[in-house]
């Protein structure tokens, strides 16, 4: 059976793993709320580069799988952390030229999905959180807690760009026959 990366289901696991990144490395701890409240690919988080955040209010990119053209606002939660990140990490270690990949590993290069993968596990494992967990978790988690928000599954379709409904409910882990999915709505 393949090994299938899950979302985290748990809001408190979310914050837990934020947590314990923010004890060490502001930079990784970034790249996750990136991927927890936005939905990009880990590629197209590590493809960002200081000019494209650095004081602004929405993000512009070309997915890298897609090629499709994307904007997307950055919230509040994400453009303090950018900031942090920015004045309080990176800028001890690294010039801030505007044109630089925004998240640098040791040798000044860009960071690569498969130090994220580690970092994301290496975190989840010290926590106890046993999902399998992969870079794609952040895509799925942000999908996930989007739906269970919002219950609007063609607009969560359309922010992942699949290509139905049924791919988008399968690719965040919800399963209506299992009755895994426990809908509070409150107005």
């Amino acid at each position: 059976m393949k090994n299938i990366v899950e979302p985290i289901k748990s809001k408190k696991d979310l914050e837990r793993i934020e947590e314990f990144l923010e004890k060490h490395s502001k930079r990784n701890r970034l790249i996750f709320a990136f991927g927890i409240n936005t939905g990009l690919r880990v590629s197209d988080i590590l493809g960002l580069n200081v000019e494209d955040v650095e004081g602004k209010n929405y993000v512009e990119i070309k997915e890298k799988k897609t090629g499709k053209y994307k904007r997307f606002p950055l919230n509040a939660k994400l453009k303090a952390l950018i900031k942090d990140y920015l004045m309080n990490e990176r800028c001890k270690s690294y010039s801030l030229l505007d044109k630089e990949p925004l998240f640098l590993g040791k040798k000044h290069c860009r960071l690569d999905r498969s130090q994220v993968y580690r970092f994301l596990n290496e975190a989840c494992k010290r926590l106890g959180i046993t999902a399998n967990v992969g870079t794609h978790t952040m895509r799925k988690s942000f999908g996930y807690h989007f739906y269970k928000k919002y219950n609007d599954i063609v607009l969560l379709q359309k922010i992942l760009n699949h290509s139905s409904p049924a791919m988008t409910l399968k690719y965040i882990g919800v399963d209506f026959s299992t009755n895994d999915f426990n809908i509070d709505f409150e107005l």
